[in-house]
């Protein structure tokens, strides 16, 4: 599939902060804001993808 510039764009954002709370979660494992952070990260995936999803479905050079 080809994709577009701000495709490629949104979805680095997207692992860049993905990756900060997995990191944040690993260096504060076992407390509270470790549990916290790695539920932000499962989240933000599933807001990447929706996100993705919508601008593969009305971007004309990706869809």
């Amino acid at each position: 599939m080809r994709t577009c510039h701000q495709f490629n764009t949104v979805r680095a954002e997207y692992e860049r902060e993905i990756g900060f709370m997995l990191a944040h979660s690993k260096r504060h494992e076992g407390r509270p804001a470790a549990k916290s952070s790695a539920k932000q990260a499962a989240s933000t995936k599933q807001r990447m993808a929706r996100a993705l999803n919508s601008h593969v479905g009305s971007c004309p050079e990706c869809g």
